[in-house]
Parts: C-alpha cells; sequence; structure tokens
C-alpha cells in the first residue's frame, strides 16, 4: 500500500478510532469530545480547529473511499469528528450542553433529516462530509436557542 493511501486511511479514520468495531461512528464523535475538552475552546480556537477537519476531512474522505473501496465506510469517521466539533461551537462549555450536543448530533446523524438525506448521495467526500455537518448544524441551532432562552 502506498504511503499517501495508509495517510488517508490514517486521517479519514481518525488515527484508526474509525476500525473500533462497533459503533465507529459514535467512537468518532467521542474523539471529538476529547479534542474538545483537551483544547478549552475559544471562538479563535474552535473556528480554526473545524474548518482545519472539515477541510482535511474532504480532501482524505474520497480519497480513503476509493482506498477502502466501498461508497462511504464505516472506518471513515472524520465526518462524525467533524460534525461533532460543529454542534458544539459557540455554545457554552458546560456538561449539560456537551452531553446535549452529543446526543442530538447523534440523533441528527442517525436520523438525517432533509437536506441532510439528499447530501448524503453525493458522491466522494462531499457525500461522506457534508450529512454529518448538517447534522452538527441542526444540533448546534437548536441548543444555540435553548442557550438563549435560558
Amino acid at each position: 500500500m502506498k504511503t499517501r493511501d495508509r495517510a488517508c486511511r490514517m486521517i479519514a479514520s481518525v488515527f484508526y478510532i474509525g476500525y473500533f468495531p462497533v459503533a465507529s461512528g459514535t467512537a468518532g464523535s467521542l474523539a471529538a469530545l476529547a479534542l474538545y475538552f483537551f483544547i478549552r475552546p475559544g471562538l479563535f480556537v474552535m473556528t480554526v480547529v473545524i474548518v482545519a477537519c472539515i477541510v482535511i476531512g474532504f480532501l482524505s474522505s474520497g480519497n480513503a473511499e476509493r482506498v477502502f473501496g466501498k461508497k462511504d465506510p464505516s472506518e471513515i469517521v472524520i465526518d462524525e469528528f467533524s460534525g461533532m466539533l460543529v454542534s458544539l461551537f459557540m455554545l457554552p462549555v458546560t456538561l449539560g450542553y456537551v452531553i446535549s450536543a452529543f446526543l442530538l448530533f447523534r440523533f441528527f446523524d442517525i436520523l438525517k433529516p432533509w437536506p441532510a438525506n439528499r447530501l448524503e448521495r453525493l458522491g466522494g467526500g462531499a457525500g461522506i462530509m457534508l450529512d454529518d455537518i448538517a447534522a452538527g448544524i441542526y444540533a448546534n441551532i437548536i441548543l444555540q436557542v435553548i442557550s438563549r432562552i435560558i
């Protein structure tokens, strides 16, 4: 296997977390939470991290899909990793919001309400990434509204 192909697998699987035998998408989401707590997000850092993850996700997931030889393989979790970070963007850093963001993100990632279900049908990296970014946006919008009401 070429070095580039190995690098694509490593990045798209978020350092092989995607190889977790059960619920690899959930494992990828939990890995994003670990990063979130590690960086203790400020607006600038969180923005840079999210943009970097999304760009890297678009670039690596399309190539990794080719390397794996199947459409949107479960080993690719950079999409869940990125979407989870989107769901946490600009929210109060409290355990309640983090848990709520995780649960809502996983709910929307699995349910895939419109237009996420349409985005998933796109080919390559766009199809892999965009439905999870949409799920993160859905979760974030709900929690932003809640944070302004409470």
